[in-house]
């Protein structure tokens, strides 16, 4: 069982709880790897460069090493030579799903032709542990990918 995570710190400008949530997540490339971790099974660097948005490497390389510096991604080895590493999130990355959910909802209602998952997609994410969660990592990789890209289970334009 792992040990729990301390607290973040306060950040410097406010005592706001959204000031410093977004100190945490708010810059523009954050949330959209934890959607790719939590969303999309994506765990490996070359799948979270791989998404449609276009991250650069640099501003991958960084937002990982944050998230992982925040508790909110774990880094494991895979391959020693050359190195090579799965980020996997946390419960507190987990925790973050209600946030991403809400976020849809919204575009969805306010954000003219925004992709639209199916209900029971979203449905399953509120009801079962998300497929990124650092405790997945007892899975085999291959049925990871299999369970992703059965129909209705992923987020196609989100």
């Amino acid at each position: 069982m792992p040990l729990p995570i301390a607290p973040l710190p306060l950040g410097e400008r406010s005592k706001c709880p959204i000031a410093n949530a977004l100190d945490v997540v708010g810059d523009r490339w954050t949330l959209l790897v934890v959607r790719d971790l939590l969303f999309f099974g994506k765990v490996r660097y070359n799948e979270l460069l791989g998404s449609s948005e276009g991250i650069p490497t640099n501003i991958l390389a960084d937002r990982l090493r944050r998230l992982q510096e925040c508790g909110i991604v774990e880094k494991k080895s895979y391959q020693t030579r050359p190195p090579r590493y799965e980020y996997r999130l946390t419960q507190r990355g987990a925790d973050l799903l209600p946030i991403l959910r809400e976020m849809i909802g919204w575009a969805n209602r306010h954000i003219a032709e925004t992709g639209k998952p199916p209900a029971a997609f979203l449905d399953r994410l509120g009801a079962a542990a998300p497929p990124g969660l650092a405790s997945a990592r007892t899975a085999p990789r291959a049925s990871r990918r299999r369970s992703r890209r059965r129909p209705g289970r992923t987020l196609s334009r989100v």
